[in-house]
């Protein structure tokens, strides 16, 4: 290879790794490293698929550069059949076997390339069939398994890719392997830090930045937000009782028919706020679409076979419970009806403001706590 050639690549094994290392999600991953690995063999077409070993097929996660009629740059489903592609899985495993390493292949339009086996007829077709002369196909090796495949395709009529180029385009898989287990690390943790690992429901870490973040679209698009907050009563008996080991399958239990209600409300989030604390925020759903949720969640709650039901409070800005420009106020107003309805023993939601102009969840929620850090506490141990 020409010391020019070299510097380049070497260049381009920087700019992909830099990219790589900027890329905080699988997709933005294997689109910086389609791009990259592109840009680095000169190609005028990439695509990263990944081997569904389930359904044997390959999935196209995203294409980049030229794309041929039909493409599209993040397919919602493109897959070919591995029977029609089989070099992923029959000659790499070949290749281990004999105590080599997996490394990429050239095919070429006319199916005389340096594929395995001589070719496939397969690849040959869809180069024709895309205005492209030559291709390099290098695995993405993650774990020590075939997770997929890098491609890269030059026009007919530029210069075809060679040995050495196939070579080159397996460092380039392997810095896209290193950079999709950097990212499924950072999911992992992501999912570690907002899911409850007791329910798998969300966390109250969840549920401070979904509430968040709709509070703005309701500040500024005026989008209907409403938070539920359920106590589910007897738990403390449950586990003195029955032992603490009955009382996380309580949990568990409850956590499922809260996801189960919560799904009634798309794009809801179900959560445990921790101890016997649980809530549901949903953003974009009528008050009253809320309120059925919440009813079939309490009506659901009182039929398992342990514990006492739920307490179970609602506040919507749907709802006149005033204005609401915090997620404080969202919950003292939620928190104060899960109160009122622990109080009543309710079988059902109590609902902010729904009681008139002297509505008594309001008046409570309004009544300033003596510690504004511990007002959830605060509502707990007030006495009407």
């Amino acid at each position: 290879m020409a010391e020019g050639t070299a510097d380049v690549r070497l260049r381009a094994v920087v700019e992909l790794a830099q990219a790589l290392a900027t890329a905080q999600s699988p997709r933005a991953t294997v689109r910086a490293g389609a791009r990259g690995a592109r840009l680095a063999m000169q190609g005028a077409f990439a695509a990263v698929s990944s081997w569904e070993r389930d359904t044997g097929r390959l999935r196209v996660l995203v294409n980049d550069g030229d794309l041929a009629p039909g493409e599209e740059a993040e397919p919602a489903d493109e897959s070919y059949s591995v029977h029609d592609f089989p070099e992923i899985a029959e000659f790499l495993h070949g290749t281990w076997a004999a105590g080599g390493e997996p490394h990429a292949w050239v095919e070429t339009e006319d199916a005389t390339g340096s594929s395995p086996g001589g070719g496939s007829w397969g690849r040959a077709a869809a180069l024709r069939r895309r205005g492209r002369g030559s291709c390099v196909v290098a695995p993405i090796v993650l774990h020590g398994r075939a997770w997929g495949e890098l491609y890269v395709a030059r026009r007919v009529g530029e210069a075809g890719f060679a040995r050495a180029d196939a070579d080159f385009a397996t460092v380039l898989a392997a810095l896209i392997a290193s950079g999709i287990a950097q990212t499924e690390r950072l999911a992992e943790v992501r999912l570690l830090a907002f899911t409850d690992p007791l329910t798998g429901l969300g966390n109250r870490r969840a549920v401070d930045v979904r509430l968040d973040e709709a509070l703005e679209l309701h500040r500024r698009q005026g989008v209907v937000v409403s938070l539920v907050v359920c106590d589910l009563n007897g738990l403390k008996r449950v586990n003195d009782r029955l032992g603490h080991a009955v009382g996380d399958r309580l949990l568990e239990r409850f956590g499922s028919l809260l996801s189960l209600c919560g799904a009634m409300l798309p794009g809801s989030l179900a959560a445990r706020l921790g101890g016997d604390e649980f809530c549901i925020v949903a953003v974009g759903q009528h008050a009253d679409e809320v309120v059925r949720a919440a009813e079939e969640l309490c009506r659901r709650a009182a039929e398992l076979e342990v514990g006492d039901g739920v307490a179970c409070g609602l506040a919507s800005t749907g709802d006149p419970i005033g204005p609401v420009r915090s997620a404080r106020r969202l919950f003292r107003l939620a928190d104060a009806a899960q109160y009122r309805a622990k109080a009543l023993r309710a079988d059902h939601p109590v609902v902010a403001g729904r009681e008139g102009p002297q509505d008594p969840v309001v008046r409570l929620a309004d009544k300033p706590p003596p510690h504004p850090d511990t007002e959830r506490r605060t509502l707990r141990g007030h006495r009407p």
